[in-house]
């Protein structure tokens, strides 16, 4: 991941960081560091706005109040001009790999290259061919998204993410929809290219299998209380949190002998499929 001169370092701040939908408040007083080369979990049950939270650091949705920092430089504040430029830096990968149906995985890679860089066609077809590859799907150029699986169609939502060699990574929810093999195989190769790459990586899930498999750092979100519950290391605030409901989410509903009625964390409405995690209705979350 980071080198020892960089690792430990802050990459991402979140501060003071306050999500609404007009007046009513999914997620207030947000504060969490991303460090370099972390494989960093948001976490939290459903509705809790995960989703809407990565929108937020990728520029997709403007607080209502509070900012993202880059490397200690505001993005939130940033001028159009130089947020476009920081966002270059981004590679995103969304839940359903939203790759354009009417290309092939090549012209989606080559897509972000052709667009934000000056380079010929050859290269662009060498650095397509070889991103591919990392993701296991050489000999794959040509064909469409619909003539391959969904896992598939994820690892080449992530060789496009790659692209253009960004700094930090996004995933939304990347494991959602997969078989477990297939979960489990993804959860491998965004680890090792987060290793290789030296990447710092930020992931939304739920899946606790995921989260224990890759994840280095987290911030819980709490639906209850509308904000954050914990943050650190997973596997320490599976065993070790102060918060007997991040204990009992991250053990199954089951922690220190006790667990919900039902087994699982009381349900909320809708869930993080998209935009599914913003309000429907009144609130009642």
């Amino acid at each position: 991941m980071a080198t020892g001169d960089t690792a430990g370092e802050a990459h991402v701040e979140v501060r003071d960081l306050t999500m609404a939908y007009g007046s009513f408040v999914l997620m207030r007083d947000l504060n969490f560091t991303v460090r370099r080369g972390d494989v960093f979990i948001i976490m939290g049950g459903s509705g809790c706005g995960k989703s809407t939270l990565l929108r937020h650091m990728i520029g997709l949705k403007e607080p209502a109040r509070g900012e993202v920092l880059y490397g200690g430089e505001s993005f939130t504040a940033a001028p159009p001009g130089r947020r476009e430029q920081m966002v270059r830096n981004f590679g995103v990968m969304y839940q359903s790999g939203a790759l354009w149906t009417s290309m092939t995985l090549a012209e989606n890679v080559a897509l972000p290259l052709e667009q934000y860089t000056d380079l010929s066609k050859r290269e662009v077809r060498d650095i397509v061919a070889y991103k591919l590859a990392l993701v296991g799907l050489s000999g794959f150029e040509d064909f469409y998204p619909a003539d391959i699986s969904g896992g598939m169609n994820k690892r080449a939502g992530l060789a496009r993410a790659m692209a253009l060699d960004p700094e930090i990574l996004f995933f939304d929810e990347p494991s959602a929809g997969l078989d477990p093999l297939s979960a489990k195989r993804l959860d491998d190769l965004i680890l090792h290219l987060a290793e290789s790459l030296g990447s710092t990586v930020v992931v939304v899930t739920h899946e606790l299998a995921s989260i224990f498999a890759i994840g280095t750092n987290s911030v819980f979100l709490d639906v209850e209380s509308r904000t954050m519950a914990a943050s650190g290391d997973p596997g320490q605030l599976r065993d070790r949190s102060p918060r007997e409901d991040v204990r009992l989410f991250l053990n199954r509903g089951v922690a220190d002998g006790k667990s919900f009625p039902n087994g699982a964390p009381a349900a909320t409405n809708g869930g993080d499929r998209g935009d599914r995690d913003r309000p429907a209705g009144p609130p009642d979350r």
